[in-house]
């Protein structure tokens, strides 16, 4: 087992924390926008939703979806209606066509009102004054305005929060818009980073376990409390920019495997 010290793992993330690390990641679709904000916001969320299984799989059909809207996601939103079309063969493993739409009419409701992403998410911070309260404020909003008749795909892309689930994409998607780096954009200010929860999924996970910064087995939102409350003892005020060198971790191991494998 490596030796996991702060030296090691701010050495990781000064590594995979630039600007190379965006090409190749779901991150990269919020980035095709830097004016406005509810672009960004509205695009990292779809991104966020998408981004499990294969990434290259996501990717292309993240890259497929965004070209459907031109690439301006909040005039789609606010020009979609329940006729439309576009999203209808937008298939991606446990969801189909009619999760999505069933997602953008709700984002076009939550517009049209004249709120935002980011207010429904701070409704939710001001309320809870915690990551799970929050996204249950969040999760609820969307699962309260159902009415097509969506399939368990739409309840996958938006997972329920009471049921204890490490909900690795939406707290993915919070270290996007919170925390401000080379990488994440930074431009929500109503909760600090300090409050962040790591994105947990099986290969941080893995990770995590065999360089002994996390004990508990299952990977679930306990998982993600124990190994977040661990990291903040390396960086109190920002733990989850660790999420960095876990991926980098992930690819100097793969390296070094590869090398062994070869001789």
């Amino acid at each position: 087992m490596t030796t996991c010290t702060k030296e090691y793992l701010d050495n990781l993330v000064n590594t995979y924390e630039t600007p190379d690390f965006i090409k190749d990641d779901p991150v990269q679709f919020m980035h095709r926008f830097n004016k406005n904000p509810k672009d960004i916001e509205i695009a990292a969320f779809i991104a966020a939703m998408f981004a499990y299984g294969k990434r290259e799989a996501f990717i292309a059909k993240l890259n497929i979806l965004f070209e459907r809207m031109n690439n301006k996601p909040y005039e789609f939103v606010m020009n979609f209606d329940e006729n439309s079309t576009a999203v209808d063969d937008i298939d991606y493993r446990f969801s189909v066509g009619i999760d999505l739409k069933q997602i953008l009419l709700i984002l076009k409701e939550l517009y049209k009102s004249g709120s935002s992403l980011e207010e429904l998410f701070a409704h939710g911070w001001k309320e809870h004054k915690d990551i799970a309260g929050m996204l249950q404020v969040v999760v609820d909003y969307f699962y309260a305005r159902v009415t097509l008749p969506v399939t368990k795909g739409f309840y996958h892309l938006l997972p329920d929060p009471s049921k204890k689930s490490a909900c690795k994409r939406l707290n993915m998607f919070l270290r996007w818009m919170v925390r401000k780096s080379a990488v994440d954009y930074g431009i929500w200010h109503f909760m600090p980073t300090s409050e962040l929860l790591i994105p947990l999924d099986v290969h941080v996970a893995k990770i995590s376990r065999s360089l002994g910064l996390l004990k508990r087995k299952q990977n679930d939102y306990a998982a993600v409390k124990e190994l977040t409350d661990k990291l903040k003892e390396f960086d109190p005020s920002d733990p989850v920019k660790y999420d960095f060198a876990m991926f980098g971790y992930g690819v100097t191991a793969a390296y070094s495997s590869s090398l062994s494998s070869s001789n």
